[in-house]
């Protein structure tokens, strides 16, 4: 009989820890366990294999930004860990709401622990339990597993291999092409079709029973598999079946729809572009890719916990948008390179910016666009101006104007400066210039806890538009006039018609590279 998260919730080992649900409730009563584990690695996502209740004491979430929090999240959900449980206490008083919202939204049980318990009790006492269903879990898989097989060498289809899993896990099994396009489907003998969607009360439950595997190809991402496991069935041995079928669903697919040239040429020429590889690499793998080594092109860099289901759309954007594209999805980051129009390069590149900041992305995430190259040779150039962006937004908390998007996205071109800050200067001589061009600024500011440079930064990059400048800090005319006044006393009168605006300017965008506040948290 399945062991649930309501269950262990009970047991006696926990029940001490006083523990309450505090995201995701519809779903933990039907939430089905595989495994206990605990760590207070934030990293651990990849090393589950989904179906765990996680325990941490919650000391690396409280040093954690708040960006990171919500990441850890979405990295488990996606991951498919079935609950996560946090003590809360002396280090982390309480779970932070962004870490709740984040929980419910990505449909995680999110279980405050509200006194200590010792974990190595707690997981000897539970996984003791689930040890002698695992191991009745994972024949079955392989007798589905042995099946499907068997059906494979016979010449069956996709749907008949997929009806041999269906019938050994109670699961409607769904297989689908990234692009969402359905290839195979089965239900479990006996079960009628679905007459419609579900009553929408039940939309936390079925997300709940529904465990989604991805099926490459040659390593190349190439298919979804989805088990929605039907009233009373095991979700685990769906997830088990599921995870122990998907070689021979590699087979079928290699048989039947092998991948193009093209796309695995894509996927090599992005991995050759990320790892600095020779350009005569690049020049021999370009043409295979279908983007022509000449032609102009742009790197597309997107971070986030779902990047793998985000290939397919942003390919979609990008071929939409220019000539050809490819893309690589490896960890919590998406690598895209798309070929320009010729004579349209800076338009190409403006429309997919654009179109990335449309994009509905997991909260969390954060793109970045890099500045045009020059042929493929120069693409390794504007890849890492892209991470570079990337890494440069993520700092800071004022960002260039027009650079405060709601979506994440960010334009390298509106951070020209820092880059070139980055790469001309050291940490050290960027920040000596910044003394030397606002340090009266920056001291009356920490001792008045006031805004001028701020306040500065933002008319310099207006072009010394007042009006502008007081619209986008909130202020009157005649206050964002007076703090232009004390600016210009600190800093020995108007910039303007001087030598001197140029250089403030530069001091007020590098300013915000070596700010000493935390890291903000991202949209």
């Amino acid at each position: 009989m399945p062991i649930r998260l309501q269950d262990v919730l009970k047991h006696s080992t926990l029940t001490p820890a006083d523990p309450v649900i505090r995201a995701a409730a519809a779903i933990a009563a039907q939430t089905q366990l595989r495994w206990i584990h605990s760590s207070e690695v934030l990293d651990i996502a990849p090393l589950l294999g989904g179906g765990e209740l996680l325990l941490t004491g919650g000391q690396a979430l409280a040093a954690a930004t708040d960006k990171r929090r919500i990441g850890y999240i979405w990295e488990l959900a996606e991951r498919g860990v079935a609950a996560l449980a946090i003590e809360t206490g002396v280090a982390l008083p309480s779970i932070p709401s962004s870490m709740v919202g984040a929980a419910e939204a990505a449909g995680l049980p999110l279980i405050e622990l509200r006194k200590v318990v010792p974990f190595v009790g707690v997981m000897e006492a539970i996984n003791s339990l689930l040890v002698s269903e695992s191991a009745a879990h994972l024949q079955q898989a392989d007798r589905a597993s042995h099946a499907m097989a068997v059906e494979l060498a016979h010449g069956g289809s996709l749907d008949r291999i997929l009806a041999v899993l269906a019938d050994a896990t109670g699961a409607e099994v769904v297989l689908t092409s990234n692009a969402g396009a359905p290839l195979a489907s089965a239900l479990p003998a006996g079960h009628a079709a679905d007459a419609g969607p579900a009553p929408a009360g039940d939309a936390d439950q079925d997300r709940a029973r529904t465990t989604h595997i991805d099926v490459s190809v040659r390593g190349i991402p190439s298919a979804r598999l989805s088990l929605h496991t039907l009233e009373g069935g095991d979700v685990n041995l769906a997830r088990i079946a599921g995870n122990r079928s998907v070689d021979i669903l590699a087979l079928a697919l290699l048989q039947r729809m092998p991948p193009g040239l093209k796309e695995m040429a894509g996927a090599a020429l992005i991995r050759a572009v990320d790892s600095g590889t020779q350009n005569w690499r690049l020049q021999q793998l370009a043409p295979a890719a279908g983007i022509p080594p000449a032609a102009q092109l742009v790197a597309v860099v997107i971070r986030s916990p779902g990047s793998r289901q985000l290939r397919t759309t942003v390919e979609q954007l990008l071929d939409r948008v220019g000539r050809h594209s490819a893309s690589y999805a490896d960890n919590e980051e998406l690598l895209a390179l798309a070929a320009l129009r010729t004579g349209k390069g800076q338009e190409d590149r403006s429309e997919i910016l654009a179109g990335l900041r449309t994009l509905e992305l997991p909260e969390g995430s954060i793109s970045a666009v890099g500045p045009v190259a020059a042929g493929i040779s120069a693409a390794p150039w504007s890849l890492a101006e892209a991470r570079l962006t990337l890494d440069i937004g993520a700092r800071n908390e004022l960002r260039p104007s027009g650079a405060r998007l709601a979506s994440g996205a960010l334009d390298a071109e509106a951070f020209a400066v820092e880059r070139m800050a980055f790469h001309a200067l050291d940490a050290a001589r960027r920040e000596d210039f910044v003394c030397q061009q606002l340090g009266s600024v920056l001291d009356y500011d920490a001792q008045r806890r006031s805004q001028l440079a701020e306040t500065l930064r933002v008319w310099l990059d207006s072009g010394c538009n007042t009006a502008q400048a007081a619209r986008e800090l909130h202020l009157e005319r005649q206050s964002m006039h007076q703090r232009l006044q004390r600016i210009f006393s600190l800093c020995g009168g108007d910039p303007r018609s001087t030598g001197r605006l140029a250089a403030l300017h530069l001091a007020t965008r590098l300013a915000v590279m070596h700010s000493d506040q935390a890291p903000p948290s991202l949209p």
